[in-house]
């Protein structure tokens, strides 16, 4: 099994600096086949707790490489429920890669565990007679400390349904769930890993000084 590590998540630092310096990307450490993935940005603001600032992923197999470049950029420039992510914002970044593996159809909408287990939701919007679809990643309902039915109901607004949500309607809910390796890496740790392997630090055009 492919396991997120810490060349995939500096390949995603790379992409992003890459991109404000318009340079070409360094070619990867690592070239692994094709797996579903997520990219997923974080920023440290006056030193509190990282919050989210992107995150971005398929659940289709993608080349490991191609995907993880692909979805770094998107994931930090075009999610719609924030800004993009400016070039003096990098020194303040982490970034956590995910791999996900091991989809399984569940028996029912709470036939999973919290903190071991992403999911997939899809259900008919009752009122439109719509197909609806979203999904979370196996550390969102553990960060979030929701219960099993909180983070089935969060997901069902975040697929865009809008009326009231009922037990029978919860009932009706086809879930899939997966699991996934991820590894988090902050801009400093990208830092030292340049350094170390290519003997200078990174510098990206227009970022801030970043204060350890």
């Amino acid at each position: 099994m492919v396991a997120a590590n810490q060349e995939m998540a500096a390949y995603c630092f790379d992409t992003l600096v890459a991109h404000y310096n318009s340079e070409e990307v360094p070619l990867p450490a690592f070239d692994e086949g094709e797996h579903p993935l997520f990219v997923t940005w974080k920023k440290a603001v006056n030193g509190g707790e990282p919050r989210l600032r992107g995150c971005i992923g398929t659940l289709e197999a993608r080349d490991i490489i191609t995907g993880f470049r692909d979805y770094a950029l998107t994931s930090a420039l075009r999610d719609r429920r924030f800004p993009p992510i400016q070039a003096k914002e990098i020194p303040y970044l982490e970034c956590t890669v995910s791999v996900l593996t091991d989809y399984e159809s569940a028996l029912h909408h709470l036939d999973w565990e919290i903190g071991k287990h992403g999911l997939i939701i899809e259900f008919t919007d009752p009122d439109y007679n719509t197909r609806r679809s979203a999904t979370y990643l196996p550390e969102v309902a553990a960060h979030e400390g929701w219960t099993k039915m909180e983070a089935i109901d969060s997901l069902m607004r975040k697929a865009g349904y809008n009326g009231p949500i009922t037990e029978p309607l919860r009932k009706r809910v086809r879930l899939t769930r997966y699991q996934s390796t991820l590894y988090t890496m902050p801009y400093s740790e990208y830092v030292a890993y340049v350094k170390n392997t290519r003997g200078a630090a990174p510098a990206t055009a227009g970022a801030a000084k970043p204060h350890y």
